[in-house]
Parts: C-alpha cells; sequence; structure tokens
C-alpha cells in the first residue's frame, strides 16, 4: 500500500470511528427498563422482605452476579454465549458459523446471538427480524464500550424473563423455589437456562412437559460440551419440578411500604431486622389472633437495645382483613399505665421518693380529679416498690402531680415522644399519669429501651446505613437501676409462673397498662439484649371488656422473648449511688414518707397561689458577658409558683439545684436561649433572651 494510499484508509477509520463516537453519544442504549426495577425492602441479612411491582406491572427483581450461584452463571455461559468474556459484544467467531451454515442447508442451524445482544433486545424489545437482529449488535457494541461484563451480565440477569411478568433470576428463583438463587441445584439451573428461550411455551406453572422438555435439553447441551458430568446430568433429570408459582415473600408489610414511601427513590432498602426474629414474630401474632378470635389485632416491635436497632417490626395481625394496612405500631393510642415508671423515674432523680418510700393509697383528690385504681378498691400505706408493681393510680396520680405533667410532658417530647392529646394547645394534666394521652407503640417501646441503656434514650434506627442518633439523657442511671429492679419484680399472668416461670432462660422487666374502656392492652419489657413492645386491641378502637394488659398483651411479651436470639448483654450493675436499705427506716428522714400535701388543697386555693415568674433574665433583655468570659455562668431566678422548680434551656433540661428559687446556668454560645422553668403544679414560665460579649453591646 503506497503512503498516499494508507494516509486515506486512516482518514477513513478516524472519520468513522468519530462519526460513530457522535452516533453514540446521540443515541446511547435506554436503559429505562433496566432501571424501572421493582424496590426491593431487605433484611439485615439482605434477604428480602417484600417486592413492590415496577411500573409496568412486572416482578423485575434487581440481580448481580455476585448474588447468583456461581455455577448457574458459568453454565449459562456454556450454553449462551461461551466467549461472552472476550469478544466485543458481537461474536465473530459465531458470527461466521451461523452465516455459513445458514448457506450451506437454507436454514439457520444456530444463532450467534451474544448475551450482550440479548441484553440489547432485553433493553429495547423489537420486533424479530433481520433489521432488528442489525440494530442489537451496534447496540451491544454500545453497551461493551460503555459498560463492564459484570455490569452488563447484571442487566441480562435482571431483565431476562422467565414467564408471566416474571422477569430476572432473582424473580424467578423465588417464584418457582421461594429462595434467593445463591444456591442452585444443577436441575433448577437448567430451568432457569431453559426458561428465557421461551418463556411462555416452557414456564412451569403453565406447561409442565414443555418445562420438563426444555430442561432436559439443556441438560444433554451441558453434557454434550463437557460442561458437566453425565452422572449429574441424570441424577438432575430426575429431579421434580416446580408445579405453580409461588407468592413472594410477604413479611413486615406495613413497614416496607412506610420505608418505601420515605424513600421514593431507593430501589433497594436495607432494613436493620433480622428476618429470622421477623419470622418468629410474625407466627406468634398469627397464633395468638387465632386463639383471641374476637377481631383484635397484635402489633409487635422488638429492638436490639445496644443500637437501638429494630430486629422485627409487625404492625397488625392479617395485611388483607379490614383495617390490616393500618400499622398500629405508629397508631396513636392511651398507653394506660404504662407511662407510670418514667413518672416514677423522674421523682427518683429528683429525690422526692426512694422505692422505698412510704406513700398513700387512699382516695383523694387533686383539684376536680379523684382518681380510682382499677380494680375500685385502695391499699393503704404501701412503699413506691409496690405501688409501681401494682400499677397503683393514686400514687401515680400524686408522684405525678409533685414532678409536675407540663414537666413530663415535655421530657416525653424531648425523647422524640409524639404525645397526642384530645385537644390542641391543652396543657398536659393530671390523667397523663393513667393513659390520658395518644402515644404510639413505636414511641413507647423507644423510652422503654432507654431503661437498659442507663437512662439515655435515642431514637431508633430501621435502615442498615442510617448512622446512630444523638443520644439524650432522659433519667440518671441510679434512676433507671430503681425502675428496673422493681419492673424485674412485676406480677406475672396467671398460671406462666406456674409453668415457665422456673425455666426463663432471661430475667425480664416489664410493665403492662390498660386504656379507657378496656380497648388497649399493652406490655412493655425488656432484658440487657432486648426489648419488646406489644400492643393488642382492635384496629377501629372499639372496647373489648374484660381484656387488660397483664392477662391479654403480657403472655404474647414473654412468648416473644422466649423466641428471640440468645442475650449477649446483662442489665446494668447497681450504680455506685444507690440507696440501699434494710428497711424504710434506714432511709432519710426526707424520703422515710411521700408528703402528699398539694393533693388537699382545693383547686380555688391552687388558683390563689401565685404563678412563677422568671425574675432575671426577663424577657426580650440581653445578658451582657464579659469580655473574654465566654464561659461565664449567671443565675436564674423565679418569683411566685411552688417549689421544686425545673428549668429548661433551649429544650434541654438542667440539673436540679439546692437552691430553691435560683440555679446557674452556663451558656454554650453566644446568640438568642430560650428559657423555661415549671413549678411542681406544672405551671411554667418563660422568656426569650440574647446572650452578648460586651465588646459587641
Amino acid at each position: 500500500m503506497s503512503r498516499r494510499s494508507a494516509i486515506g484508509f486512516l482518514g477513513i477509520a478516524a472519520w468513522a470511528l468519530g462519526l460513530m463516537l457522535v452516533l453514540d453519544s446521540r443515541f446511547p442504549p435506554d436503559l429505562s427498563r433496566y432501571e424501572d426495577r421493582s424496590i426491593l425492602v431487605l433484611s439485615r441479612e439482605s434477604e428480602l422482605l417484600r417486592a413492590f411491582l415496577s411500573t409496568d406491572d412486572k416482578w423485575r427483581l434487581s440481580t448481580s452476579v455476585d448474588e447468583v450461584d456461581a455455577e448457574y452463571v458459568r453454565l449459562l455461559k456454556q450454553v449462551e454465549d461461551k466467549r461472552f468474556d472476550v469478544h466485543p459484544g458481537v461474536d465473530p467467531i459465531a458470527l461466521v458459523r451461523a452465516v455459513g451454515q445458514l448457506v450451506s442447508n437454507g436454514r439457520v442451524v444456530s444463532g450467534a446471538s451474544t448475551l450482550t445482544m440479548q441484553t440489547a433486545r432485553l433493553l429495547e424489545p423489537r420486533p424479530r427480524n433481520v433489521a432488528s437482529k442489525l440494530i442489537e449488535m451496534v447496540r451491544a457494541l454500545q453497551l461493551e464500550a460503555r459498560y463492564s461484563k459484570p455490569q452488563i451480565l447484571d442487566m441480562y440477569l435482571t431483565l431476562a424473563p422467565f414467564g408471566g411478568n416474571i422477569e430476572g433470576v432473582r424473580a424467578a428463583s423465588y417464584a418457582y423455589w421461594g429462595k434467593e438463587p445463591r444456591h442452585l441445584t444443577l436441575s433448577e439451573i437448567a430451568l432457569l437456562i431453559a426458561l428465557p428461550q421461551a418463556p411462555e411455551s416452557t414456564r412451569p406453572d403453565r406447561n409442565i412437559d414443555g418445562a420438563a422438555s426444555a430442561k432436559q435439553k439443556i441438560l444433554r447441551q451441558l453434557v454434550d460440551r463437557t460442561a458437566i458430568s453425565q452422572t449429574r446430568a441424570s441424577e438432575a433429570a430426575r429431579d421434580p419440578l416446580p408445579q405453580g408459582r409461588l407468592e413472594f415473600p410477604f413479611l413486615a408489610p406495613r413497614l416496607a411500604r412506610h420505608l418505601r414511601q420515605r424513600n421514593p427513590e431507593s430501589s433497594v432498602i436495607a432494613t436493620t431486622l433480622r428476618v429470622d426474629v421477623q419470622r418468629h414474630i410474625e407466627t406468634l401474632i398469627r397464633q395468638e389472633t387465632d386463639w383471641i378470635k374476637d377481631g383484635a389485632s397484635i402489633a409487635i416491635l422488638a429492638i436490639e437495645n445496644q443500637s437501638r436497632e429494630v430486629v422485627a417490626y409487625a404492625g397488625g395481625a392479617d395485611f388483607w382483613a379490614q383495617n390490616g394496612q393500618l400499622d398500629l405500631v405508629r397508631s396513636k393510642r392511651s398507653p394506660g399505665s404504662a407511662l407510670k415508671p418514667f413518672i416514677y423515674g423522674m421523682a427518683f432523680d429528683d429525690l422526692v421518693i426512694h422505692p422505698d418510700t412510704l406513700i398513700e393509697d387512699r382516695p383523694m383528690v387533686f383539684g376536680s380529679y379523684a382518681p380510682r385504681n382499677f380494680n375500685r378498691t385502695f391499699q393503704g400505706t404501701v412503699n413506691v416498690r409496690t405501688a409501681l408493681r401494682l400499677s397503683l393510680n393514686v400514687p401515680a396520680v400524686a408522684v405525678l402531680n409533685e414532678v409536675g405533667p407540663v414537666r413530663f410532658a415535655s421530657s416525653l417530647r424531648h425523647q422524640g415522644t409524639d404525645l397526642q392529646f384530645a385537644k390542641k394547645d391543652i396543657l398536659p394534666s393530671l390523667p397523663l399519669a393513667l393513659g390520658g394521652v395518644g402515644v404510639s407503640l413505636f414511641d413507647l417501646t423507644q423510652l422503654y429501651a432507654s431503661l437498659p441503656n442507663g437512662g439515655v434514650s435515642q431514637p431508633l434506627r430501621l435502615l442498615s446505613d442510617e448512622s446512630p442518633f444523638t443520644q439524650r439523657r432522659f433519667l440518671s442511671e441510679t434512676a433507671s437501676w430503681y425502675v428496673t429492679d422493681t419492673l424485674l419484680g412485676s406480677p406475672m399472668p396467671d398460671g406462666w409462673a406456674q409453668r415457665f416461670g422456673f425455666q426463663r432462660k432471661r430475667d425480664i422487666a416489664f410493665k403492662t397498662g390498660t386504656s379507657y374502656g378496656f380497648r388497649d392492652a399493652w406490655a412493655v419489657g425488656y432484658t440487657g439484649t432486648y426489648t419488646i413492645g406489644v400492643w393488642v386491641g382492635r384496629a377501629d378502637g372499639t372496647a373489648r371488656p374484660g381484656r387488660f394488659g397483664l392477662e391479654t398483651a403480657a403472655p404474647i411479651l414473654l412468648k416473644a422473648f422466649e423466641r428471640m436470639p440468645p442475650e449477649t448483654r446483662a442489665l446494668p450493675s447497681k450504680p455506685g449511688n444507690v440507696i440501699s436499705v434494710r428497711s424504710n427506716a434506714s432511709l432519710p428522714k426526707r424520703l422515710q414518707r411521700f408528703e402528699q400535701v398539694q393533693a388537699s388543697r382545693s383547686s380555688r386555693d391552687r388558683q390563689q397561689m401565685r404563678p412563677p415568674v422568671i425574675r432575671f433574665p426577663a424577657h426580650g433583655t440581653s445578658v451582657v458577658l464579659p469580655t473574654g468570659e465566654e464561659n461565664a455562668s449567671f443565675p436564674l431566678r423565679v418569683v411566685g409558683g411552688k417549689q421544686p422548680f425545673r428549668w429548661m434551656v433551649n429544650g434541654e433540661l438542667l440539673p436540679m439545684s439546692d437552691r430553691l428559687e435560683t440555679t446557674y446556668w452556663r451558656p454554650a454560645s453566644l446568640g438568642f436561649a430560650n428559657i423555661s422553668v415549671v413549678d411542681a403544679q406544672g405551671r411554667t414560665a418563660h422568656s426569650t433572651i440574647r446572650i452578648v460579649m460586651s465588646k459587641e453591646w
């Protein structure tokens, strides 16, 4: 070739290459079908919990090479494209052979379609003719230029048709065998290779004979190509075929729906649920619902304490029943007595009571409110430990009266608890102690999870890729230990202690609750490793007379713990500052008896008491800090109101002060600050101030 001819040839080649690059950029492969995959909700172990149909109503489950049995991939290449790993998208050897056989035999003997060309056809389906074949070849070259071999194989494994609306190897494996395609038998592999060649005429749920014939054909091909032995092929030939399609996994359907709505752009949602625990809990709910038979449903939430990861989430019984799609884990319901441990916990922190403090359980009137016990009787003088274990109402209301209902509700909200009152903008009041508020099982179980973590609260994690959330101190380690030590002695349901009490593998601290009118039965308990919440009731909120927490929800709670994995963590040990005494008489004088003087006051007397007012710093003022003393503290003073007072700055509770009307606060930064004080009767005062340096002022 002359020099001029060589230059001309190179010029034409460069022009052709440039044209191909321009056309490739102007007409890229259309991946919209591949991107329109089923949304998958997975467990912690990457097991499928629930899948949603694609927008074109296909079960198109995302599948990658590393999620499929390696032998399937090897044998697939042997049958469909043995030079897949080396050709550029079009196999020239297979193409020449196919054309030669067509010319010599006058008919198609073997095809030249590569896996890349098949992927191109699956991405953009076209009529089966010569023109379409040419387009597929061009598209195959484009795919090879743009993507790696594993990426192209991922597309094929996701889009390959397997009959009906089943697309992809993962979907087919679930539809025909109910499992992930990580471990497949040779018989299953042969059928999965055969089905995409003629998916409608060989699908086993419609044509079992056609499926058997197609499988046998693939096995013979693999033997002919020495990919498998004749012995293995004969054994695989005898394996039975699936007789129909199976249902896709349908675990935690309400949570899956919630997470799908929360993450609309995600095609794969990895949760913190443990698939084995989830199955056990859902089985338990089905068994218990069949036994109840009064239209009630059951919701259960299980948490791993240290990580705050949700390991089981069951928002109800039958998802397809009337009202079955309501997520009862997140529904707001009256908790009955289930909030009492936290009332006592805050009072322990305030040093106004101790578990051995004597408290009165007798008829009392708090303004116009006269609480009564569940059984309409009174126990007289009891200690606080007994009052909490027996869930006595009057002592709990008296202690809340001391803690302050507004302050108590503010503390719960500060931990992320969403409280729902009957009327908007209503101030929390004493009925809060007995369930006069709406709270979800999700939030209530989150609160209880703070107790085995030494009183530290933290939002629960539902997604495996979520970073741990910010921790907040709710109760002190000492108060949490007092509550736990008390709840470990909670009364057991009738018959449970005799049958199971001596064989239990773990000590469970738990509390029950029953809402007004027997609408809701609750039981929430915890060990060192797990916290579980149980709600039982009707989804429509109607009453179930005679069904209360201890006899309805507590047995389910204890059975749920029996189905949990072994314990890996003990409950916190006794803190060093716990006051341990042999008798009430050994307590400090002020802790020996809880004086309920405010309970005897009339509402008119209370109204005559002066409400609290923040004297310093007054609302709207600026507090000037000296230059260079950014860490200086200054006093917060209140006048009026009833002692003791609790201060909050920007939503954070300040430590109790020995001074009754004054406490000191050290600001962390300059700028605006919202200051609140709550007195013993729950009345509040607020002040918004600005903190500046003297040079700024």
